[in-house]
């Protein structure tokens, strides 16, 4: 679980001064338009135009490229004029996919036009843009000064943490030596609006802001990212609360889905056999359904499909399910867990760290299984 005390006191600090100027003049020069020349290289390697002088922020997040979550940070950022905005999405929305690799299976990279920014949209995972953008296989740059995931739809607090893919992308680019930031936005369907997304960047900038000044510094934290949790209502939060991580999960809710409710199931469900086939065909089809759109404005840079082998049983039977979650109601009431701060209306702010720290007492009980097991 992590701690408050693995925040330096620089970027609190740095915080605390830029709220205190949050009611003044922050308006950033205008930037004139200046068009990304598409990849001219006939390779996989996109080269891009950039300025050396100017430091590179990398952006992606866990619904895609036209998420309004995404398009508000790049704008945001854009506006700022001082950085080399570099973007790479997941074609579909994957905010669940946890810390998942795409492995042995090819996937595509298509150019896409995203104003002020070098962007291209994945057909992978959010850690899939993470791990390619920082390989140096795709872009001119070799490390951006910062990773920021986001903004994503929905909250990921406690334990929901673990299967977030908003998270997961920020400990990527943690893992691989790069200072990262994750922002959410705890949406409320049916109460939530496109506008909130916008309004959650505005007050995460100062957070933003002081990262940025810390990594600059040298002073960010090397074994912590931080998770950026905005409440339903943005411009109506009480203010910044540096929270820990809870253990509150959401209930997942496994409904069992009839064939008739798929037409694809319907179609491929009652042939026996067929149930790797089937995954593959809609991968395929995702696939094939993603390179005709790219095609008409995107330059599509890799584009391969893998086959799925394996023995066809005659007298398997397939059956369908479909994954909701449900929040579960908790009972603690520490008002510096993540959860509890934003139902307060805070802006939960929790480090996260992926430094292996042993507890004490697990550590004691292990050595003591040990030491039973050698002397029985």
């Amino acid at each position: 679980m992590a701690s408050p005390g693995m925040l330096p006191a620089g970027l609190v600090s740095n915080l605390q001064d830029v709220l205190k100027k949050k009611g003044g003049n922050n308006n950033a020069p205008e930037k004139d338009d200046n068009k990304k020349d598409d990849d001219q290289s006939s390779s996989s390697t996109a080269v891009e135009e950039y300025d050396p002088s100017k430091p590179v922020i990398f952006v992606t997040n866990t619904e895609g490229l036209d998420s309004p979550g995404l398009i508000s940070l790049v704008e945001a950022l854009v506006d700022e004029a001082l950085y080399n905005i570099s973007v790479c999405a997941p074609q579909l929305d994957k905010s669940f996919s946890g810390h998942s690799y795409t492995y042995q299976e090819s996937i595509s990279v298509s150019s896409a036009e995203l104003k002020g920014a070098t962007a291209y949209e994945v057909s992978g995972t959010p850690v899939d843009c993470v791990s390619l953008a920082l390989s140096g296989a795709l872009f001119a740059w070799s490390k951006p000064l910062l990773v920021i995931v986001g903004v994503n739809k929905g909250p990921s607090c406690g334990n929901d943490m673990f299967s977030s893919s908003a998270v997961a992308g920020a400990r990527q680019a943690l893992i691989s030596g790069v200072p990262s930031l994750s922002i959410s936005l705890n949406w409320k369907k049916g109460e939530s609006q496109e506008s909130h997304f916008k309004d959650a960047v505005s007050v995460c900038m100062p957070v933003i802001k002081a990262a940025i000044r810390d990594v600059e510094k040298g002073v960010f934290p090397k074994t912590s990212s931080l998770h950026i949790t905005v409440p339903a209502s943005p411009t109506e939060n009480k203010g910044f609360k540096l929270t820990k991580q809870s253990s509150c999960r959401s209930k997942p809710i496994w409904q069992a889905i009839a064939a008739n409710r798929n037409p694809s199931a319907a179609r491929y469900g009652n042939q026996p056999g067929m149930g790797l086939q089937f995954a593959q065909l809609g991968r395929d089809a995702s696939a094939a359904a993603a390179a005709r759109r790219n095609s008409q404005n995107k330059s599509l840079e890799v584009v391969e499909s893998v086959g799925v082998s394996g023995k066809v049983d005659p007298n398997r039977k397939v059956k369908y399910f479909r994954l909701e979650f449900q929040d579960s109601n908790q009972e603690d009431t520490d008002e510096n867990l993540d959860f509890r701060a934003l139902e307060n209306g805070f802006i939960s702010v929790t480090p996260i760290s992926v430094s292996q720290v042993i507890e004490p007492d697990i550590e004691k009980a292990a050595s003591d299984w040990i030491s039973d097991s050698i002397h029985d």
